[in-house]
């Protein structure tokens, strides 16, 4: 009798040893999609600093052009040239208003904003769909210690865990992938 039980010991491991394997393929992909998400929010994040910056110097020329027009409209130059006056004071105030918006180049302040408010946003959703991948890889490494102990103890609800934790590795992976939105309280 001792022989069939041995055989059942067997076919038991074998599977709990594929479980196993199964469980080490999820990991290997939620890390993958951890580390590309990763790397997704800092590239988001330097592209949504770099436009801030962009923005804040935009800004920062915007207002010395203003201060200048401001100047010379309270103290134009004595005996100077009314007309040349007038012309330098519309010329920045056209470059003012490119400066403010220019949708031919992007590079107007309303355009930098959005543009980073776009990255900014995406290195969010990036971040997101991370903490999803990285808690999905945890319950796929928790799962296989589990798996992994129930063919030293034998322990059958050891294996069960281990397989109820791959299930729940691949809910919070999917809901990464597809709805990161989804579970707010993961974050």
């Amino acid at each position: 009798m001792s022989g069939g039980g041995h055989g059942a010991i067997e076919g038991s491991n074998k599977r709990v040893a594929l479980m196993i394997s199964v469980l080490a393929l999820f990991l290997a992909g939620a890390e993958t999609l951890a580390k590309s998400a990763q790397t997704e929010a800092l590239g988001a994040n330097v592209e949504a600093s770099n436009q801030w910056a962009y923005f804040q110097a935009r800004t920062i020329r915007a207002t010395v052009l203003k201060t200048a027009d401001e100047a010379l409209a309270l103290a134009p130059p004595a005996g100077g040239d009314d007309a040349a006056v007038k012309a330098k004071r519309d010329e920045w105030a056209k470059t003012l208003a490119r400066w403010e918006s220019e949708p031919a180049t992007g590079e107007g302040r309303k355009e930098l904003a959005a543009k980073a408010k776009a990255s900014e946003l995406r290195r969010d959703l990036a971040l997101e769909r991370y903490h999803h991948f990285e808690l999905a890889s945890a319950a796929f490494q928790v799962g296989i210690v589990l798996a992994s102990a129930e063919v030293i103890t034998g322990i059958v609800a050891l294996a069960f865990a281990g397989g109820f934790l791959g299930v729940a590795g691949l809910a919070l992976a999917a809901f990464g992938q597809f709805a990161p939105h989804t579970l707010p309280f993961l974050h």
